[in-house]
């Protein structure tokens, strides 16, 4: 098991999510937990689903109405190429998740995400305070970064 895990709560979604992740990013499911049988004899709900997605270790836990997701949190995607930003975006908004803002969106279980494309933080640390702060502004217009059009913004094309 990894030295960390996320941990992600849910009313009753944790099978779901996990392998709605799972589809997402590649992994498995690692342990399943349930609460005991039940006094008629039915097997017991899910309480935990250990998971790997995309090669980060969570935990989908279906802890009720007791708590929600919010922004304090999120999880990062660092993408090679802007391919993989479409690609990861499209499949978190679908069904539900909305966009945000900035390379920020909320996935259909409330969570909050940040697609990034890893040349971005190369565009945003340019040593010329004047194309640094165009890239800048072109990233605030932007809800699905999109480093081409960055580049172009930094360059005044």
């Amino acid at each position: 098991m990894e030295p960390m895990q996320i941990s992600l709560w849910f009313v009753d979604q944790a099978e779901e999510a996990a392998q709605h992740y799972i589809a997402i990013f590649g992994g498995e499911v690692t342990t399943t937990l349930h609460n005991p049988q039940q006094e008629d004899g039915s097997p017991g709900g899910v309480v935990s689903v250990d998971f790997i997605a995309g090669g980060q270790s969570f935990v989908a836990i279906n802890g009720g109405e007791h708590d929600k997701p919010n922004d304090a949190v999120s999880i990062s995607v660092l993408c090679d190429d802007q391919a993989e930003v479409d690609r990861y975006w499209e499949a978190l908004v679908a069904d539900g998740g909305r966009e945000v803002q900035c390379g920020w969106l909320k996935d259909k279980y409330g969570f909050s995400w940040q697609i990034t494309p890893i040349e971005m933080s190369q565009l945003l640390a340019d040593p010329d305070p004047d194309r640094k702060a165009r890239a800048f502004q072109a990233m605030y217009a932007m809800k699905k970064l999109d480093v081409a059009a960055m580049r172009a913004a930094m360059d005044n094309v």
